[in-house]
């Protein structure tokens, strides 16, 4: 449509063009001969034009075939200046025959030489005309060629973005689906921990455990859940480890009460306490377990700090601590703050996400 406008204005100028004149001079009559010829010439352009815009362009632009298209444009750059340095046009607006311009009407000069004069035009390669005809065809098709490349630089930004999003949503689905047998598997080990130890205390973990499992279930696979619903799967959990673990396991939860009408990702801070849990609960000593939660100028703010007890053959790290960090790159990119305090007898984790 653009160029379809273009060219449209482009051969309006020479009816606009003798419009003007024969209003400004009541001596020249209105000709449709001389527009034709000018429509004529701008037809050279206009062919040459429609072959490189959907034919030689889309060789360089899309397929890259270089050598074909600079071949191509030499060949007809060269039929196009032989035509130009042959075709020598007349002067376009002379008067029409039948009227004497003003030039005609003036006396000769006395001393006026009526022999025939010797054609002293300048050779065909040098001619003012042939030049400027020469560089408005390489200018023409410069822009164009300029004009296909940007319009090619945005569908591929364009397709560069959609791609992003598209990687982006697989490889968060990749890790979603690693978390949730994760933390089945753990929970499951507790489970089976109770069942010989008290048998009262596993079916009420059975209980809670099913609570888990719905919310894993139906929300652990959404792109973020209400803030309360992941402070309610938290206490579930501290619900089951309470009943697996003994009283004098130091744990404690500071949750808020007011919660904001905000989404946070699933099951991004539960990863951070199944490991306090795994790594930092003993039965032979002392271990701790302290939760904290703030918000803030809509932002969470989540600490989970707990003892190291050592363990022959303790796993470093696991699935879900390393999912989780992969997760918060791919959500948050750098709007996130994650700092891990690992010391000689304590774990602590500072999380600091936004609220959605």
């Amino acid at each position: 449509m653009t160029y379809l406008v273009l060219w449209g204005m482009l051969l309006a100028v020479p009816v606009l063009s003798m419009y003007i004149r024969t209003t400004n001079d009541a001596n020249y009559t209105f000709s449709w001969e001389e527009i034709f010829m000018m429509w004529g010439k701008m037809g050279i352009y206009l062919v040459i034009f429609l072959l490189h815009n959907f034919l030689l362009a889309p060789l360089l632009v899309f397929k890259q075939k270089k050598t074909l298209y600079l071949s191509t444009i030499a060949v007809i750059a060269g039929i196009f200046i032989a035509y130009q340095c042959n075709n020598r046009p007349e002067r376009l607006f002379d008067p029409p025959k039948g009227r004497m311009s003003r030039i005609e009407r003036m006396p000769p000069p006395q001393d006026f030489d009526h022999r025939p004069h010797e054609d002293k035009r300048p050779p065909i390669i040098y001619g003012e005309h042939d030049i400027i005809a020469i560089i408005i065809m390489i200018l023409m098709l410069g822009m164009n060629l300029g004009i296909k490349f940007y319009f090619k630089s945005r569908h591929d930004s364009k397709q560069l973005i959609m791609l992003e999003k598209e990687n982006l949503q697989q490889q968060l689905e990749y890790l979603r689906y690693q978390i949730n047998p994760h933390f089945f598997m753990n929970t499951l080990n507790n489970i089976h921990a109770l069942v010989d130890i008290d048998p009262e205390k596993a079916k009420s973990s059975i209980v809670e455990l099913s609570k888990m499992m719905r919310f894993v279930l139906y929300e652990g696979n959404k792109k973020g859940v209400p803030l309360y619903r992941e402070f309610e799967f938290i206490r579930h959990y501290l619900t089951l480890m309470r009943l697996r673990y003994p009283e004098n396991v130091d744990m404690t939860t500071n949750l808020p009460t007011a919660i904001p009408d905000k989404e946070v990702p699933p099951l991004v801070l539960i990863t951070f306490i199944e490991n306090a849990f795994k790594h930092g609960i003993s039965y032979q000593q002392s271990s701790f377990v302290h939760i904290k939660a703030e918000i803030k100028d809509d932002r969470l703010h989540f600490e989970c700090s707990n003892s190291k007890c050592k363990r022959p053959n303790q796993e470093k790290g696991g699935v879900g601590l390393s999912n989780v960090q992969q997760r918060l790159t791919l959500l948050y990119r750098k709007d996130y703050t994650l700092d891990i305090e690992d010391e000689a007898n304590t774990y602590h984790v500072k999380l600091e996400i936004p609220l959605i």
